[in-house]
């Protein structure tokens, strides 16, 4: 084989992998669209439903949730739909959000007051989130 055959060879090859990539990233790119559009759905349904049951809707309010609904189901249909709160907006280990706050005078902190604490030593639940206590 000659110089040329190898180095068309090598071409070729490099070509393939480089469009593969491509459609790999862009297959990524969709998906984040897709996951940002549901979120934003989402996001809209939420701000729908509060704002009709703490009584600040508009007399459309019901309309606009199932319009909202409706539009959930189909982008479920097409890209799916991850509602347990994962992905870019929970923190990951590391970071600030998992750091502690500034802890208050009295250098204790306590869950907010909030279902039965009695289960287990000190009123705490396993994986319950802590909160430091207002200051006076």
């Amino acid at each position: 084989m000659g110089l040329m055959d190898k180095v068309k060879a090598q071409a070729t090859q490099l070509a393939q992998k480089t469009q593969e990539a491509a459609q790999e990233g862009k297959a990524r790119l969709d998906q984040a669209q897709a996951t940002r559009r549901g979120d934003l759905l989402l996001r809209q349904l939420g701000a729908a439903v509060f704002a009709e049951r703490t009584g600040r809707g508009t007399p459309d309010s019901q309309a606009t949730i199932d319009q909202l609904v409706s539009a959930i189901s189909a982008h479920e249909r097409e890209n799916g739909l991850n509602l347990t709160g994962t992905g870019a907006t929970t923190p990951t280990a590391g970071s600030p959000a998992d750091q502690p706050g500034p802890q208050s005078g009295s250098g204790t902190w306590s869950a907010p007051p909030s279902g039965s604490q009695q289960d287990s030593p000190g009123g705490f639940q396993p994986g319950q989130t802590f909160f430091p206590p207002p200051e006076d």
